[in-house]
């Protein structure tokens, strides 16, 4: 399927659906966003990657800030990172250059691995686009985690990219419907700056049983009270 651009999302939204629908939902369809220390700390790493520059280390030609789109996927957006490294098969000529030069893209990252694919998807997803904008394939990429301090090199395998176009599928269906989902209470959201904004203990459902069980414990609590000398 190809999207036309009225139709494009912003391809960084592909980690926070993945991460959680509801997140990317507030976000990037009713416009809401609230800073914590984490956001704060991950705007001034991508500040200092988000510079616009071209330059040469050996084999490798290093861009920064480099903009994106596939149309396969129906996302835009800008890469941190892509590296153009220097290849003896299948590769670009490039302007500057004598040889062939393949594009890698390197996604950075404040914390750490995640245990989940979201940080992968959004690496994919610019594969994929530099694949369409250049002819090429692309096998693999990499994350630089800032907490480790360190890069994990991604394979794109034939899974990882299903993967990645079933959920730009799913935020392209979602962004249509016009409707924020539900929240899924679990352990990270406390650290989500939208929190306030999502109010997730407000979805979280009770049994029968406990919501009679704490009745009753407020009522001899008040009976208790009321006794009281």
């Amino acid at each position: 399927m190809n999207y036309t651009e009225e139709d494009y999302l912003q391809l960084s939204g592909i980690q926070h659906f993945a991460f959680c629908p509801r997140q990317w939902a507030l976000m990037y369809m009713e416009q809401q966003w609230k800073d914590n220390i984490y956001t704060y700390m991950g705007e001034e790493f991508h500040d200092r990657v988000h510079e616009s520059s071209v330059e040469k280390r050996g084999d490798v030609i290093i861009t920064r800030a480099v903009p994106l789109a596939a149309r396969t996927l129906g996302l835009y957006g800008i890469a941190d990172v892509v590296e153009f490294h220097r290849t003896d098969g299948p590769g670009l000529k490039l302007e500057k250059w004598s040889g062939y030069w393949l594009p890698i893209p390197v996604e950075y990252k404040i914390g750490s691995p995640k245990p989940t694919n979201c940080d992968k998807l959004q690496l994919c997803a610019q594969a994929i686009c530099l694949e369409e904008k250049f002819g090429v394939t692309i096998r693999i990429g990499y994350i630089y985690y800032g907490l480790p301090r360190r890069r994990l090199e991604v394979e794109l395998d034939q899974d990882l990219r299903n993967e990645t176009y079933a959920v730009a599928k799913a935020m392209h269906d979602a962004f249509a419907t016009g409707i924020t989902p539900k929240a899924q209470l679990n352990k990270s959201c406390e650290k989500c700056s939208l929190v306030d904004v999502c109010v997730p203990y407000l979805f979280e459902r009770r049994s029968v049983k406990s919501y009679i069980c704490a009745a009753l414990t407020e009522d001899s609590r008040g009976d208790a009270l009321e006794k009281a000398p």
